[in-house]
């Protein structure tokens, strides 16, 4: 790439961007510690948790030093 060049975004990576981007469609996975529907489809692998039980985890591995 030339230094005088600008850097542009392929159609291809817009497009790939923009489709991990949009929300999940379908039935939606249970979080393993409340039960409350997740942002993350069934097909998801692993355990899913809720927004809320993702934030209260970060804090408690956040102050863990």
């Amino acid at each position: 790439m030339d230094e005088y060049e600008p850097y542009c975004e392929t159609p291809e990576r817009e497009a790939a961007g923009q489709e991990a981007r949009t929300p999940a469609e379908g039935p939606f996975a249970e979080c393993v510690l409340c039960r409350a529907p997740t942002e993350y489809p069934e097909t998801v692998k692993g355990a899913t948790l809720c927004p809320v039980c993702e934030w209260r985890e970060a804090e408690r591995t956040a102050c863990s030093g």
